[in-house]
């Protein structure tokens, strides 16, 4: 029962994550939608936890949101001169 309950959990969870990469802007839609419904409902935490980040930049899961940190500049390599 408890193996079931686990495994079931992580479908879900998974399925919310694919949702999330796949269709971000779907995914923003549906989120927001259901944020809405619990905050007329009474629900504020709920609400809270449910409403999407706001979305920047392209929002198609490019790497170019600001949500993700930005890319460490590579040094370049010089090459070892000897004498």
């Amino acid at each position: 029962m408890v193996e079931l309950l686990i495994i079931t959990a992580l479908v879900i969870w998974s399925t919310i994550f694919v949702f999330k990469k796949v269709f971000p802007k779907t995914a923003y839609k549906v989120f927001m939608w259901l944020s809405q419904a619990c905050r007329a409902k009474g629900w504020t935490r709920l609400a809270n936890w449910l409403q999407p980040a706001m979305l920047s930049g392209c929002g198609g899961g490019c790497g170019c949101s600001s949500s993700e940190p930005e890319a460490p500049k590579k040094v370049e390599v010089q090459a070892v001169k000897w004498k």
